[in-house]
């Protein structure tokens, strides 16, 4: 099963897909790094900024160690930037700050989709660390051409279903955060057009990370029904 062809071209496409939108989103940030903008606020400076902008006064700014590691933790409404954002007054952090601080005002506002993720999230980890071990069992069962096995399949594709659920419903919250992003930064006068236009690259290129989970998910789903023969025949 490993050694199939097909499951390793899988395999190679979603590694694939992973490096490139890793190193778009890793150029993107180093160039727009590269230029202070015009108001010289920093990542932080400007996500409070934001807040305040929003009557948000509940939401922390608080540096986090590591690379691109930003993140807004809504159990604790809690917002972390990473060193080089936090401190930074260029193009590239101010993008980064607004986004995250898009999924601050997400939560204030209660947007659906970043409500089911959040709810979604113990399901999928839950099925993420069950679902090959079901898998891997209805496949030396038989698949479908066997009655145990063909439960198991279903139940396998269902569980990492859940987890390709989860990659989807990202797409729309991490879009929305940085719609939310561009227009407060354009609204509150804190870059200039062109500046904007570098902030919305990185954001743009950050977005590719999104997609291709979600894609390399899709595809590896797709396979493992096929192959246990829910659709199209076992091979």
């Amino acid at each position: 099963m490993i050694f199939d062809p097909f499951y390793l071209l899988i395999i190679g496409v979603g590694m694939g897909l992973s490096f490139w939108a890793s190193a778009r989103t890793k150029g993107a940030f180093q160039k727009y790094s590269q230029t202070t903008t015009r108001r010289g606020l920093t990542g932080a400076q400007i996500a409070e900024a934001i807040l305040r902008d929003h009557g948000i006064s509940d939401v922390r700014v608080e540096p986090v160690a590591g690379k691109l590691s930003d993140h807004y933790d809504p159990r604790t409404k809690t917002l972390r930037l990473s060193e080089g954002v936090y401190g930074s007054r260029s193009m590239a952090a101010a993008g980064v700050a607004a986004h995250e601080v898009g999924h601050a005002i997400q939560h204030a506002r209660a947007y659906a989709p970043l409500k089911f993720r959040s709810a979604w999230v113990p399901v999928a980890n839950f099925s993420s660390g069950l679902s090959m071990f079901v898998i891997i069992a209805a496949f030396f069962l038989g698949g479908t051409a066997t009655a145990l096995g063909h439960t198991a399949a279903i139940v396998g594709v269902t569980l990492f279903g859940a987890t390709t659920v989860f990659t989807l419903i990202t797409l729309p919250v991490e879009f929305d955060a940085s719609r939310r992003a561009m227009a407060t930064l354009q609204r509150g006068g804190y870059m200039t057009r062109d500046e904007l236009g570098g902030a919305k690259k990185v954001l743009d290129a950050a977005a590719l990370t999104y997609v291709a989970a979600a894609v390399t998910s899709i595809l590896t789903l797709l396979y493992w029904a096929f192959r246990l023969g829910l659709f199209g025949g076992r091979r």
